[in-house]
């Protein structure tokens, strides 16, 4: 039975019902029982989002049945079950273009990657899913976990086990002896190892495209490279590129072949030049980017995912005394102030962007906060909505089913009190939230 992203099926009232009790969990119960005797859930949407055309209409009805938007009417009509929205604005489920459900960071992540077994990281991220979905996120990617751990949650919250949103995972992410994302940098010498292409290091062809034939193996959506030296890993460099231009093209040349988009981490601008030329998807982070970057984004399509907040919330850390190592502590301090200025640009000129937040940096839940950053940085309310929305769909490749509220599309939809293109703060306060249909929040 197909659930989630993958496309709910329709399903008849008794298996919906029992599905809809094992996904609620406790508290959660009795609104997913009620919502399973009805044979449509109709919202009415004082203000409903349309991210197509950059407008936000008023006083809409959203018809949802078994897990899709029926339709969307005009004026309050009635239904056999009907949720009030009216002093609220509605909008497509919102999606997290670069997260790491996996983990949580604080100061004593460094340390528990050495006492902590996969066992007690797994058991916290049930946690950090409810906490996402719950703040309006129906949709995220994961770009980099350990031991599997996000496909386990992903299939996971797809079977109705957990609470949680749809997710699409890189699983480890791929990087080259000892670069950002190499699993055993600063490790001592004799338990180093030498880790390769199913640990996700890589150096040199074959050994990139065994890296991504073993992500497809492990069951991956898509694949993350760290194409530069990166803030939180215990090297010093966190700008140089760290991937030859071959290396590169047998990565995402391989992962064509898979059908899988290519997502680069990437702080400076050679690593990125690089990687946009070999065809990259999107760019995360692109905290040094420069003008050329910005026209070679232009030219090749390629996304850019900002996490404005997690180079916030870095450089606000780096100010602790050992709170970070102290290879990592200059590098935050000087890389995340970087990432607005950088945003800001790269808005005016044009560059595509989605949202993403690189929450598991920052706290799991906490993530509308890049909203707030973004207008900061000088893109308007519905803008910022649309990159968490439309934009963030289609560099997922799923806008023809989620991303917008129309007719025919999975009914992901979600809601805050009063008018948030008019106070982006307004995102901060999640009121309701469906996803596939399933009502998991709802106004008290």
């Amino acid at each position: 039975m197909a659930v989630a992203g993958r496309g709910p099926a329709r399903i008849n009232k008794k298996i919906k019902e029992k599905l809809m009790f094992r996904m609620a969990g406790p508290g959660l119960a009795l609104l997913a029982a009620t919502a399973a005797y009805a044979d449509t859930t109709t919202l009415h949407c004082g203000r409903l989002v349309d991210v197509n055309a950059l407008r936000v209409l008023t006083q809409q009805s959203i018809v949802v049945e078994d897990g899709r938007i029926a339709s969307v009417q005009p004026g309050f009509v009635a239904g056999d079950k009907v949720v009030d929205l009216r002093d609220s604005t509605c909008m497509p489920g919102l999606m997290d273009m670069h997260t790491h459900i996996w983990r949580q960071l604080d100061e004593n992540t460094y340390l528990e990657n050495f006492t902590d077994d996969p066992g007690q990281w797994a058991f916290k991220m049930p946690l950090y899913a409810k906490r996402t979905l719950m703040a309006g996120f129906t949709t995220i990617r994961d770009l980099g976990d350990r031991w599997n751990l996000s496909l386990a949650l992903r299939d996971a919250i797809s079977d109705g086990y957990i609470i949680g949103p749809r997710i699409y995972t890189a699983g480890k992410s791929l990087a080259t002896t000892g670069g950002h994302g190499d699993p055993t940098n600063d490790w001592r010498f004799d338990i180093q190892g030498d880790p390769g292409p199913k640990q996700g290091v890589i150096n040199g062809v074959s050994d990139a495209r065994k890296a991504v034939r073993q992500r497809y193996k492990d069951g991956v959506d898509l694949i993350k490279i760290t194409a530069t030296g990166g803030v939180l890993s215990q090297a010093r460099s966190g700008q140089n590129p760290q991937f030859q231009d071959d290396e590169l093209a047998a990565v995402i040349e391989t992962a064509r072949d898979y059908d899988f988009t290519v997502a680069a981490h990437a702080h400076g601008a050679e690593g990125m030049k690089r990687a946009i030329r070999a065809g990259i998807s999107s760019i995360e982070h692109g905290t040094y980017m420069d003008d050329e970057v910005m026209g070679l984004m232009k030219k090749h399509g390629t996304w850019y995912v900002p996490t404005i907040m997690a180079g916030q919330w870095v450089a606000e850390k780096s100010k602790i005394p050992g709170f970070f190592p102290e290879v990592v502590r200059p590098k935050a301090a000087a890389i995340g102030p970087q990432i607005q200025d950088t945003f800001a640009k790269a808005y005016a000129a044009g560059v595509k962007i989605a949202f993403g937040t690189d929450s598991g940096v920052s706290a799991h839940g906490d993530n509308a906060g890049e909203f707030v950053y973004m207008v900061a940085g000088g893109m308007p309310p519905i803008e910022a909505i649309r990159a968490a929305t439309l934009n963030a769909a289609k560099l997922l490749r799923i806008d023809d089913e989620l991303g917008t509220i129309e007719s025919g599309k999975i009914a992901d939809v979600v809601a805050v009190p009063g008018d948030p293109t008019e106070d982006i703060n307004r995102m901060l306060d999640v009121s309701f939230v469906m996803r596939s249909g399933i009502i998991y929040k709802a106004p008290e």
